[in-house]
């Protein structure tokens, strides 16, 4: 049984689908309750078995109403894949003040409530793998995308930190660093610099690295995985 955060669109979305294909029950999470419901709709048509439940991972009663949604449905949670972001982009001294809120709330503060929220329950498994999905910006800030730099690098650290923790638990911890990838939340970057697709990921290329994390051996634990174009020339 796999959870997914922001599972409306891009990354998240596809994911959900590829762990059905894979054989794994999902649970859906994200904002937009009409998406999440169309796309576990579409699951179920191709035979897997879905959920779909509206949380702002940001919201700590939310997130815990969630973790029970799922809990109630399949009796345990196997893996969280922690995707749900928000991006941002422009100057930070050009921005009004307050407006790195937003990013801070869902990419730090949330990837944190729904891990702490999830983590009993995998400890009562004495089983789990939770998947944080960062960004190659957690390694080198850019300019233009400051707020969300600095919150892909406190993914990063919080999740080598959560790994070192949980090691011999039976509970894994993985880290995805995605390059560009073509998504929803980076199209109107993307056309205002004029990237060409074949200098961004698909979130489906993602998702399958995420099923491969997933499904390797208990034994083994994938730390990071880092996906980037091939076209991507840059020393990450």
């Amino acid at each position: 049984m796999v959870a997914v955060t922001g599972a409306s669109s891009g990354i998240g979305a596809a994911t959900a689908v590829a762990c059905a294909e894979a054989g794994a029950k999902v649970a859906l999470g994200a904002r937009r309750t009409e998406r999440i419901e169309e796309l576990a709709a579409r699951i179920k048509a191709d035979g897997g078995e879905a959920m779909a439940v509206t949380v702002d991972i940001a919201d700590e009663q939310q997130v815990s109403r969630f973790v029970d949604a799922i809990c109630d449905r399949f009796g345990r949670i196997d893996a969280l894949v922690n995707n749900a972001a928000h991006g941002g982009s422009g100057a930070f001294s050009q921005g009004p003040r307050g407006a790195w809120r937003p990013t801070v709330d869902t990419n730090v503060t949330g990837t944190i409530l729904c891990t702490e929220a999830v983590l009993p329950v995998m400890q009562a498994q004495g089983s789990g793998h939770i998947v944080n999905v960062s960004s190659v910006s957690g390694h080198r800030a850019l300019a233009g995308v400051g707020v969300y730099s600095a919150t892909k690098h406190a993914v990063n650290g919080f999740t080598e930190a959560l790994r070192q923790d949980l090691a011999g638990t039976g509970i894994r911890v993985t880290l995805i660093e995605p390059g560009t990838v073509l998504s929803e939340m980076t199209e109107k970057v993307l056309r205002e610099r004029g990237t060409p697709p074949s200098a961004t990921v698909p979130p489906r290329a993602l998702a399958d690295a995420i099923v491969f994390a997933l499904t390797q051996p208990d034994s083994v634990n994938v730390a990071v995985m880092t996906v980037l174009p091939a076209a991507d020339s840059r020393p990450w």
